[in-house]
């Protein structure tokens, strides 16, 4: 094997997005196997993967050279045109650091040709090259790079000119690449290449612009060039972007066979590789300065006086306990050199609070920290949770801290500006993040390029399980179905085969959702810039843990809906209630369990789904203990010990512990174990680890490291025997462990997000009108969410009153009535406008009628578009006239409201006098005759402007059977992928399309009273069901559950007209009727109506004997005679009759076969 003789210099990773095809951690160990001494990474624009690619070759044994392949305008990097035929007039550059100051320079450059010169591609251009190009080794690219284009395009001349100004800026330090891919262009490019190699002197250097692993991984690679452009392989090579072969890491060895006759050329790599050798230091922390007062001597010593004074404030008595802990966290913290980050945070809490914006008690592991709590960053209690501050910060394997805050989602933004403020812009920035091919994702993405037709392909798909982070290679190793594919040479094992190989690369860049960064200096001192070219949002070129691993501050900044939710019950409750104080109230509020033990949560943080109400109602939680526990509990894995749980809640199971030493540690949930601090605990005090120690198993079990974990058992194991456990008991805990471990929870984050929702349920329980009022304002924008929390006012028989420009107010509130729709809330309004039109009501009285209501409004912030949005949603129905008239009229409404403020503006007061123009508008001021809408016209103006009906609903005379019939489509996603299903609404979307083959397929919304789902109809069920599929129409459609992406749909069996459900559907009529009311006449009565209403469906009447003491037993008759419709008629004169006590509809389930 060859060493040492060559060294790749010119390779791109998974971080040239969808274009290189090498797995970052893949690479440095191909590079060691071969013998080559070190290896470059040069991604396209970026430095997205330089510190993995630094790391795994330190770890491969090999020195790691960063590097960029970048894009060097043609001009400027501020021109903004295309320049010698490139539409985005750039041509390739290689660079790679020769030190720090190469790697500053390389970071400074790529930032810049994000935030300066994008087009098209983040592009720098040669005034940067000359300012930042010292320490850099220059290359002069592929074939896409400005010499070799200038060689194909302009001829020699102007190649040479180009390669002289590149020698002026890098002297010694410039290459002209050759390459030999048997591209055709390849041949003019070298041989010119050769020719001013030649003439001036510039050493020549042998690279394989690799973007592939291995010889064999080209048609993988090629399939992901396919998914980038949306393209087919099948497509021809003339129609899509194809790469040769040869695009892979090659050997030392065929490198030297491929450029034997260029040997300079390949000894030149190692001689780059020399003059490289960059040294990154990970271990020194970069954090600003935090001013403290003059009074302390250091920031330690104001850190300690900060969180004795926040001790003394939070505890009525500081046990020694109490102190000892506090001691014992700041020791840590300080000698860590951590005291500045806790001020920094400290300080961004502190004027969050200040400012009126809302704080959460905390998240993550961060509430374990009395120290946070001391110094109010968090607000959750850890001695009365019981929470660790190893789960924090571990002494033993010491990582920088990581607090994630909470802030009101509508003041996050004054909070990021806070920090720009104070520690500089050009010092903080958002972080970036990379969406990668997951199992089922990748499936999905090759099958479509292969030309699999989508059942073919999410039949495969399906069979992953839904694991959280399954790989692909363990679906197949345990699936039998997925295994017989994979070792097929069809289209399908093509797929898994491709998929494999590319499952876990990076697929796109996108802004972390809340991570902030902020350095002691301009970033770009620290790490590189990268711009998004949708928005432009300016976000770092490394994800949040390697930022951290730089040395940096890092915060989550998260914006969290349910503290403005919060904010505006409180503020709705304060309006009459000034001093409530939702920090106050208790945390054993019996209406608030209550609430909780009937699972009515719709609307309460992390508690609303429907499976999590079913457990409620079974569990019905008494302390906030029990709801802790049920948020860390109900997720996949501990999800399946929720029913011992609550059995041995309730009595009905025995709370058994393997030993004594357990209980005092798993009491508090019932013998289950639920959380991460639990199994440190069992680790400390059964088999003698410290905290930290056990922390690691956490660790080992979360990131599935089996050789770390197979250590960690036998230390827990021998542990547990040496201190006087039976071997087999510890076995037995240790297994326990090991289910649990892969899903545990951290009692830390649980107990925070646990007192937000007994926050939100304390509300409404107490507050019910309040809460929904602000639970309406703060989903106003998603109507998905408003059709949920509308559907629960229907549940909670609270009227919601239509928005009235004399009544509403901005906001949705509480009234005697009922809750008023807002006047922001309706679209095309907006709060501006909303809220001109609600001072002018409060300063000047009611809006009399459309003229008047004109004349009074600010029309810069409220124009046509705003007057007719509030028309057309039955805002303005108190002024008068119908909806029709007032749209008619707005035109004369608006211009004589431009002329009487023009006059007022003027000194004009008298309306008609003097020069006024307005005499003519004088007779048009009445409202014209208009034919009124229909309401199927006022009901879609409703729909679309208010995201739900006012005036009427097509769903409400169909509610009684979606309640008997259908599955609400909001619980959709809490049931099973493939299970039978029935649900009913309103078609509101149709789209048509063609499958594989051609046949017509259909893709249908619909919408109930809770939400709306997506359902498909595949060629068969679309042809059978054509007719019925029709805009605005009520239908029940019966189909099977499919999940994609994490996503609910419905591929449709049948569908039916809902006139036609009930009958169809109901398998009988109950009717019950206490013994001592049955008499003749009611017989009589009874008989006479069933034959009123004859029909198919049996007629089973249940006559009740049963005594008040609990003794006798009840009659039950089915006619054989008599079948019955079961129509709203029937049942309503039925349940009229002197002494039926109810009627009952009995109904098929959804997969049974439907009544002809």
């Amino acid at each position: 094997m060859a060493t040492a003789e060559f060294v790749h210099l010119h390779g791109h990773s998974e971080y040239s997005l969808l274009d290189g095809g090498c797995h970052i951690g893949q690479m440095a160990g191909a590079a060691a196997e071969y013998g080559m001494p070190a290896l470059a990474v040069t991604d396209h624009g970026n430095l997205f993967g330089s510190i993995a690619h630094y790391r795994t070759c330190e770890k491969a044994g090999i020195k790691p050279i960063i590097g960029c392949e970048v894009y060097v305008a043609i001009g400027s990097r501020h021109d903004r045109a295309a320049a010698r035929g490139l539409q985005h007039a750039s041509n390739h550059l290689i660079l790679l650091a020769k030190n720090d100051t190469g790697w500053r320079n390389l970071t400074k450059l790529v930032s810049k040709g994000y935030t300066e010169g994008f087009y098209y591609n983040p592009r720098i251009d040669k005034d940067l090259l000359r300012e930042f190009g010292e320490g850099l080794v220059c290359m002069s690219a592929c074939v896409s790079g400005e010499v070799a284009h200038l060689i194909q395009k302009d001829g020699l001349a102007a190649a040479e000119e180009a390669a002289r100004q590149y020698m002026d800026i890098f002297g010694d330090d410039y290459y002209l690449e050759i390459q030999r891919h048997g591209i055709d262009i390849e041949a003019k490019v070298n041989d010119g290449l050769l020719k001013l190699h030649k003439k001036l002197g510039v050493p020549l250097v042998a690279t394989n612009d690799f973007h592939f692993l291995h010889a064999d991984d080209h048609a993988a690679h090629d399939a992901l060039i396919c998914i980038q452009t949306g393209k087919m392989i099948a497509d021809p090579p003339t129609a899509r972007m194809c790469y040769p072969t040869g695009l892979y890491m090659k050997s030392p060895a065929e490198m030297q066979q491929l450029f034997a006759d260029l040997p300079d050329a390949i000894e030149n790599t190692v001689a780059i590789a020399e003059k490289c050798d960059v040294k990154l230091d990970f271990g020194q922390q970069h954090m600003p300065d935090f001013p403290i007062p003059p009074s302390f001597t250091s920031s330690a010593a104001y850190l300690k006086d900060l969180a004795q004074q926040g001790l003394e404030k939070r505890y009525d008595e500081v046990t020694p306990e109490i102190q000892h802990r506090l001691d014992y966290e700041l020791e840590l913290i300080i000698k860590e050199d951590y005291t500045g980050y806790f001020l920094i945070v400290r300080d961004i809490v502190q004027h969050a609070r200040e400012s009126g914006v809302s704080v959460g008690p905390g998240r993550g592991s961060a509430a374990g920290c009395l120290v946070s709590y001391c110094l109010a960053i968090t607000n959750t209690d850890p001695i009365k949770h019981n929470l660790l501050f190893e789960r924090f910060l571990n002494p033993e394997r010491m990582s920088p801290p990581d607090i994630d805050i909470d802030f009101a989602d509508t003041g996050r933004d004054i909070v990021v500006r806070y920090m720009i403020d104070t520690y500089g812009e050009e010092n903080v920035s958002q972080v970036i993040t990379f969406g990668t091919m997951g199992a089922k994702s990748v499936v999905r993405d090759v099958g479509r390029v292969l030309g699999l037709s989508f059942g073919e392909v999410d039949r495969i798909a399906k069979y992953i399980p839904n694991e959280l982070k399954i790989s692909l290679s363990e679906a197949i190793e345990r699936v039998p179905e997925l295994q017989q594919m994979a070792g097929k040479n069809d289209a399908e094992g093509q797929l898994l085969k491709h998929a494999l190989k590319l499952e876990g690369l990076s697929r796109h860049a996108s802004v972390h959702a809340c991570a902030v960064i902020i350095a002691p200096s301009n970033l770009t001192n620290y790490v590189p810039l990268y711009r998004a070219p949708k928005d432009g949002t300016i976000t770092t070129q490394f994800d949040g843990e390697t930022c951290a691993d730089m040395g940096l501050l890092k915060m989550d900044i998260l914006g969290l809906k349910e503290l403005s939710m919060t904010d505006e019950a409180v503020r709705l409750i304060r309006l009459q209630k000034p001093d409530f104080d939702l920090d106050t109230v208790p945390w054993d509020d019996r209406p608030t369990f209550e609430l909780f033990s009937r699972g009515e949560t719709v609307g309460v943080f992390q508690f609303e789904s429907a499976g999590m109400r079913e457990y409620l109602s079974q569990l019905k939680p008494d302390k906030i203990e029990d709801i802790i526990a049920m948020n860390a509990l109900y997720r996949p894995g501990p999800m399946a010990r929720i029913p011992t749980f609550i059995a041995r809640k309730h009595g009905r199971e025995a709370v058994e512990f393997d030993h004594p030493i357990l209980e005092p540690i798993l009491a508090e949930t019932y013998g289950v174990i639920t959380y991460q601090e639990q199994v440190q605990r069992i680790a400390r005090d059964l088999c003698g680890f410290t905290l930290g120690q056990a922390d690691g198993i956490r660790k080992a079990m979360g990131k599935k490291l089996a050789d770390v974990m197979e250590k960690c058992k036998k230390d827990f194991v021998e542990g547990g025997v040496a201190n006087g456990i039976e071997r087999s008991i510890v076995q037995k805990v240790w297994s326990d462990i090991e289910v649990f471990s892969g899903y545990g929870f951290n009692k830390s984050h649980s107990a925070c997000y646990s007192e937000v929702a007994y926050k939100n349920a304390y509300l409404k329980a107490n507050y019910p009108l309040e809460y929904i009022a602000a639970s309406l304002t703060n989903d106003r924008d998603n109507l998905d969410r408003l059709a949920i929390m509308l559907d629960e006012c229907r549940r909670m028989e609270i009227p919601v009153l239509p928005p009235d420009i004399n009544e509403s107010a901005i906001n949705f509130v509480p009234t005697e009535a009922g809750i008023r729709f807002g006047l922001a809330a309706i679209k095309n309004v907006g709060a501006g406008a909303a809220q001109s039109i609600v001072d002018g009501r409060i300063a000047d009285g009611r809006y009399e009628d459309l003229f008047k209501f004109c004349e009074r409004l600010d029309l810069r912030a409220v124009n046509r578009r705003v007057v007719e949005a509030l028309v057309a949603a039955g805002a303005a129905d108190s002024l008068g006239g119908h909806r029709a008239q007032l749209q008619a009229a707005l035109d004369v409404s608006l211009r004589n409201a431009q002329i009487v403020q023009e006059e007022r503006g003027r000194g004009q007061f008298s309306l008609f006098g003097g020069d006024s123009s307005a005499p003519e508008l004088e007779l048009k001021l009445n409202l014209p005759e208009a034919t009124e809408w229909t309401e199927t016209e006022m009901l879609a103006h409703e729909k679309e402007l208010l995201g739900f009906y006012v005036s009427s609903h097509p769903l409400s005379r169909f509610e009684r059977d979606l309640r008997n019939f259908a599955s609400p489509l909001v619980d959709l996603a809490e049931k099973e992928d493939g299970a039978p299903i029935r649900v009913g609404g309103l078609i509101s979307r149709i789209s048509t399309s063609s499958d594989r083959k051609g046949n017509p397929i259909a893709f249908v919304t619909i919408e109930d009273l809770s939400g709306k789902a997506d359902i498909v109809f595949f060629s068969d069920a679309y042809a059978s069901n054509k007719h019925l599929l029709v805009q605005e129409e009520v239908v029940m459609v019966e189909g099977r559950l499919n999940e994609r992406n994490g996503v609910m749909s419905i591929l449709a069996d049948d569908v039916m007209p809902m006139e036609h459900t009930r009958e169809r559907l109901t398998r009988s009529v109950n009717i019950t009727v206490p013994s001592a009311a049955v008499n003749e006449k009611l017989l009589e009565q009874l008989l006479e109506a069933c034959h009123e209403f004859a029909g198919q469906c049996d007629l089973i009447v249940r006559v009740e004997n049963g005594n008040t003491d609990g003794t006798g037993h009840d009659s039950v008759v089915r006619s054989r005679s008599i079948h019955v419709n079961p129509c709203d008629e029937l049942l309503r004169r039925v349940g009229a009759l002197p002494g039926v006590r109810e009627t009952r509809l009995t109904t098929l389930p959804a997969n049974a076969r439907l009544r002809a």
